[in-house]
């Protein structure tokens, strides 16, 4: 049996601080979890840690939401506050992968390693697929669109394709906004 808090912001601080895991991913028994073995659990170092990309300390408008598996619903990132016109920095140094609109979003994607990549959206750039970034580099404006519409920039993080929580690569305890 799986315990979830009843309350929603406990259960989103809870699983951001990685204390309540996914229902596909809780552990079968009361036992501290094992030792990660996938890449996509290995915990970063402090000399990696990722710089804010807007330029401050992280204050999370909404924080990632683990799906219960690979296609069900989930947030798939955080959101922080920003508004069109807002700067975005390189996190980490990397290879833009892509760099254009999807649906009706623009979007830049940064392959941080071969196992990593990270997103971006609103986002539009001058940058194209190829072009390297230095960590604290500018990336591009915050735009509109997509579920963030003008007030927010939304990152995500996949390793080995998996979406996982990008905190674990920011450097101390995100501020959650009021739900109101």
């Amino acid at each position: 049996m799986r315990w979830f808090p009843s309350s929603p912001l406990l259960c989103t601080a809870l699983l951001c601080a990685g204390l309540v895991w996914p229902a596909a991913a809780a552990p079968a028994t009361r036992a501290a979890p094992a030792a990660p073995t996938a890449p996509h659990e290995q915990a970063v170092s402090a000399a990696e840690y990722w710089l804010p990309p807007l330029g401050y300390t992280l204050t999370l408008e909404r924080p990632f939401q683990a799906p219960a598996n690979r296609y069900s619903a989930g947030h798939r990132g955080f959101d922080l506050p920003a508004t069109s016109g807002d700067w975005v920095s390189a996190p980490v140094s990397g290879t833009v992968t892509f760099s254009g609109r999807v649906v009706d979003r623009e979007v830049v994607s940064v392959r941080v390693n071969p196992q990593t990549v990270v997103s971006f959206e609103p986002v539009s750039s001058e940058l194209a697929a190829g072009d390297t970034v230095d960590r604290g580099a500018l990336l591009g404006v915050v735009t509109s669109g997509g579920h963030c519409a003008t007030e927010c920039l939304h990152l995500g993080v996949r390793v080995d394709d998996w979406y996982v929580n990008p905190m674990r690569y920011f450097r101390g305890k995100p501020r959650l906004l009021p739900w109101d």
